[in-house]
């Protein structure tokens, strides 16, 4: 699908001493960063690393996946050496199973701050956690549970034209005019900003998204709110209305003509105007 080694004389190779320097060390959340050349999924093996008793702060980039993953099971296909792709593990124990559905869109407010600094784009969110650059997607976020363990996997597309980005619907930081974004300087800030907000979540007690300051901060950057869209719902049904507002548990709140209003907690979104 891409060109055999595109782009890749044009983009630094992830730099393990500066991410170190940068966020890890004994006192920081990011206990155990490591960066491989290629692996299969960064999420798999975390989640292995996971279930073998990893503790919170590890974090595994790959210059290249063969098998990345999105959501609702579709592959998550990369440009080798154009991306930036990784996981980390959380165990947000203190956190209420039915406050955690927070967490990918807690990702998502992660990344698109991170880009919007390191980049200098106008990096947007569409409901979950998709992020969004000119209305194209431009970085996947597929959080999954294991036990008391949350993986969170990250994929952004660094490089990558019209012609060699996987789907219509892609966009790239080079499509955007920031090409040349430093990788290592982008997984360091998402890290910080990672922190930041889980954190301030965690430490709530209760998972509580207004109090912490997440939710307002995901209303501000969401692009889907205030637009008519259209969900494709499980089992193939559809709703139409208005985005209207992310509740308490980060579910999606859709206005149908008629009035009412729906809660969407799993579905794709499309924005219709």
């Amino acid at each position: 699908m891409y060109p055999p080694g595109a782009g890749a004389a044009r983009i630094a190779p992830l730099d393990l001493a500066r991410l170190l320097a940068a966020v890890g060390g004994p006192d920081a959340m990011w206990t155990d960063i490591r960066v491989v050349e290629q692996t299969a999924s960064t999420n798999e093996d975390v989640l292995k690393l996971g279930r073998d008793g990893a503790p919170e702060g590890l974090v595994i980039a790959a210059e290249s996946q063969t098998a990345g993953r999105g959501r609702q099971g579709r592959s998550w296909q990369t440009r080798p050496s154009g991306a930036l792709t990784f996981s980390v593990l959380l165990r947000p124990e203190s956190v209420p199973q039915a406050a955690r559905g927070w967490m990918p869109l807690l990702a998502g407010v992660a990344t698109a701050r991170a880009v919007r600094q390191v980049a200098a784009v106008d990096a947007r969110l569409k409901w979950p956690n998709d992020v969004l650059l000119g209305g194209g997607k431009l970085a996947g976020i597929l959080a999954e549970q294991s036990g008391d363990a949350i993986v969170v996997g990250i994929g952004i597309n660094v490089l990558g034209r019209d012609h060699d980005l996987p789907i219509a619907t892609a966009t790239s930081l080079e499509r955007g005019g920031a090409g040349q974004t430093d990788r290592t300087d982008l997984l360091a800030e998402i890290l910080r900003q990672l922190e930041h907000w889980y954190l301030r979540w965690r430490e709530t007690g209760s998972g509580d998204a207004a109090g912490s300051g997440l939710r307002p901060e995901y209303v501000l950057l969401c692009a889907t709110l205030g637009r008519l869209v259209r969900v494709q719902l499980p089992g193939e049904r559809m709703l139409t209305g208005t985005a209207v507002d992310v509740d308490g548990a980060g579910q999606l709140l859709i206005r149908r003509d008629g009035g009412d209003v729906v809660a969407v907690s799993a579905g794709d979104v499309i924005h219709v105007r």
